[in-house]
């Protein structure tokens, strides 16, 4: 049985701002939220990291989702729909299967969705994957042949999550703890963000072996944070603080800080359109961003829009948003599902258009799906 954190109304200098924002900010432009208990936000009066222009490492992918990097500068990508996991070379070049993941049914949203290489890969050939199944989905650890041509199955980490047609959630990131942190949909059922007797509409954490880490807010439940509508994005600061990504109904997707035991008040409330829950550092209409892959680096979190069709850049430390979110690359790439840092400090941005099952669907381009690879200019 797991046991629900207690829910609580959002009160105090941060909902305040937030709702100051709502009421100034007409046809829902981008709202920033500076955090709660941190300095108000520098309203974009100071330098931030800019970008190079893109470069294209690797195409013709199919429907791909996850991306993570292995430590000899090579990534590994999961495709959504086949379930296959392809190897794309340090430097680019044509992606090579390495095998397909057992047990992967595709639907509107789900499939193979995100995977994180083990911080031991070199010598545990180990891979993590967030994996919709026909009754459930998983969280599975993956054996990668030494050869990168096969792969098995190795064990299930954790089950009994609900599967559905939409709002899998999926990503799955290996935090400076060292445990696994998942996001998860709601199964496109909103009551099971608020149910901790479900895993849907959550946060996650468990450890590489399956277990619960003992600082979990239960010590028997893999749950971290609740209240979550379809969480498809999770990054940490340099500080720990670990931020995720949330897409929303038809009013407002979410940037958040994920605090331990802390609701986030989906379904009653979306973005700043309610008073429960933790408020959000940053809002964007669903139009501009739907909110998939984010990852932080020179002092931003960087955020992957599908129906938005752009990356999103938003500056932040510790708990709070520093300046005005920035917007790259708008309608020049399509879609943006996933966004990773590269071990030179590079973003590897992966697009989704070939993934037409998915809402905000473009037209796929000659050589889609792609990977492109974007330098970060430090501020």
């Amino acid at each position: 049985m797991f046991h629900r954190p207690l829910r609580r109304a959002a009160t105090g200098p941060s909902l305040i701002a937030a709702l100051a924002l709502t009421a100034c900010s007409p046809d829902h432009q981008p709202m920033i939220n500076p955090g709660d208990g941190q300095p108000s936000a520098t309203r974009g009066d100071g330098p931030v990291a800019t970008l190079g222009e893109p470069t294209e490492i690797a195409n013709g992918l199919n429907a791909p989702w996850g991306l993570t990097f292995l430590p000899d500068g090579s990534a590994l990508v999961s495709q959504r729909i086949s379930g296959d996991i392809v190897r794309v070379p340090a430097d680019g070049g044509t992606p090579q299967t390495v095998g397909a993941v057992p047990g992967v049914v595709a639907s509107s949203e789900g499939g193979l969705l995100g995977i994180a290489a083990s911080r031991d890969f070199a010598t545990d050939h180990t891979v993590y994957a967030s994996v919709s199944g026909a009754q459930e989905n998983a969280i599975v650890a993956l054996r990668v042949a030494d050869d990168f041509r096969s792969l098995r199955q190795d064990r299930v980490l954790l089950d009994g999550i609900q599967t559905a047609d939409r709002h899998h959630g999926g990503r799955i990131v290996i935090g400076p703890d060292g445990n696994l942190w998942i996001g998860t949909g709601d199964a496109f059922e909103p009551e099971n963000a608020a149910d901790d007797t479900t895993l849907n509409g959550k946060i996650l954490r468990i450890r590489p072996d399956g277990s619960i880490p003992r600082d979990n807010p239960s010590p028997d439940s893999p749950i971290y944070s609740s209240g979550h509508r379809n969480v498809q994005g999770i990054a940490f600061g340099p500080d720990g603080t670990a931020y995720g990504s949330e897409l929303g109904h038809r009013t407002w997707d979410e940037v958040n800080v994920l605090r331990s035991g802390q609701d986030y008040g989906w379904p009653e409330t979306e973005g700043v359109q309610g008073s429960t829950g933790v408020p959000p550092i940053f809002t964007v209409h669903p139009d501009d961003a739907s909110p998939s892959g984010v990852a932080y680096a020179a002092g931003s979190l960087w955020i992957g829009a599908l129906g938005g069709q752009r990356l999103w850049q938003l500056p932040v430390a510790g708990n709070g948003a520093t300046g005005d979110a920035v917007e790259h690359f708008e309608g020049d790439h399509g879609r943006i599902r996933t966004v990773e840092v590269a071990p030179d400090g590079a973003l590897w941005l992966v697009t989704s258009n070939t993934d037409r099952a998915t809402w905000g669907g473009t037209d796929a381009r000659p050589g889609d799906d792609r990977i492109l690879r974007v330098e970060v200019r430090p501020r």
